[in-house]
């Protein structure tokens, strides 16, 4: 079976032998996935799979899976789910990509199905902490090192609690992280700036920045990116922590804007000069006046999009062909289940 069919089909089943075949029919329909019988051509398979199916389940012993996947991986933020199943159903381990993958729920799935028992083996998951890759997800927090966290996640286990400074309001924590004031003291730092981390404490970076963008008829992509990137750096912002971009709506046919937000998956938002001009406290100029009908572009637009109680982190800077300004949002951080700012 081909892959084309992955926009509706998330799981894959696999299996070598006849009994393996009967169970993993049966655990396809039940997953709502696709079965594929692998006997004499399991790599091939499993290529194939790799990239088009964010959960494979395995109806084979575990040292074949680990064998033929080892080419394969890459790590946890890319890696399918993996869940490996005895053709009997008595057990369902959870193999690769626990957490963000979703291997554990997989696993758990799988085990429901088979009237058997989910093997889960990620640490948190055992001891009953937080499971820090998730609780950032739902967050929509990226590490600024990944290494960084991953250490952090050693230190939870170890040690059974986390401290945790944010430049922002945080949703109440788990019982097993901590606010503290003291910054060289966390082991987890919630900040859109690049420079807030120390020796000890993990940089997680919200999406948090909305940048204010306004450029020349004709600005190519790579223009646009080069003043972001440099903005971002004379200020010392996570590039990770931009939330979306805004501009006027004159530039609503822009195509070096258009594709770098497609590039980034930044939504654009567009302003009336109207709208514009009724936002207080920016900086003017009568060429963009004369030009745009707006007294200005990316402060303002920056600010509208940022929404009520936004603040000018960075005033406009003048680029070649380019104008940027960066504003921060003010809502609080909330959990959900998309791993975004809820607004």
């Amino acid at each position: 079976m081909a892959v084309e069919d992955t926009d509706v089909r998330r799981c894959a089943v696999l299996a070598l032998t006849k009994g393996g075949y009967e169970l993993g029919r049966r655990l396809a329909a039940s997953l709502d996935g696709d079965f594929f019988a692998c006997k004499g051509r399991l790599a091939g398979v499993f290529a194939e799979v790799w990239q088009g199916y964010p959960q494979i389940v395995c109806i084979m012993a575990t040292g074949i899976v680990v064998r033929t996947i080892a080419p394969l991986l890459q790590d946890k933020y890319r890696d399918p789910a993996i869940v490996v199943c005895d053709e009997q159903g008595r057990f369902a381990v959870s193999l690769l990509s626990g957490h963000l993958g979703g291997a554990n729920l997989l696993a758990q799935q799988v085990a429901v199905a088979t009237g058997g028992q989910a093997v889960l083996t990620t640490a948190s998951d055992v001891l009953g902490h937080t499971a820090l890759d998730l609780w950032c997800r739902d967050l929509g927090l990226i590490p600024g090192d990944k290494a960084a966290l991953t250490r952090a996640m050693g230190r939870l286990v170890d040690h059974g609690s986390l401290k945790v400074w944010s430049a922002y309001p945080l949703p109440p924590l788990p019982p097993d992280l901590q606010t503290v004031n003291d910054l060289d003291t966390a082991d987890l730092i919630v900040s859109a700036r690049t420079t807030e981390g120390t020796a000890k404490g993990a940089l997680l970076h919200p999406k948090s920045l909305v940048f204010g963008i306004g450029c020349n008829r004709g600005t190519a992509k790579a223009d646009i990116a080069r003043a972001v990137a440099a903005t971002c750096a004379q200020h010392q912002l996570a590039p990770e922590g931009i939330a979306r971009l805004a501009s006027i709506d004159l530039k609503q046919d822009e195509a070096g804007l258009l594709e770098f937000a497609q590039g980034h998956e930044l939504v654009v938002d567009f302003f009336t000069s109207d709208q514009l001009n009724q936002v207080e406290g920016v900086s003017t100029s009568a060429a963009v006046l004369r030009a745009t009908g707006a007294k200005g572009v990316a402060e303002p637009a920056a600010l509208l999009s940022a929404g009520p109680g936004s603040t000018l982190l960075v005033n406009k800077m003048k680029w070649t062909d380019v104008t940027t300004a960066v504003a921060a949002i003010a809502e609080h951080l909330v959990i959900t289940t998309k791993g975004t700012l809820e607004q």
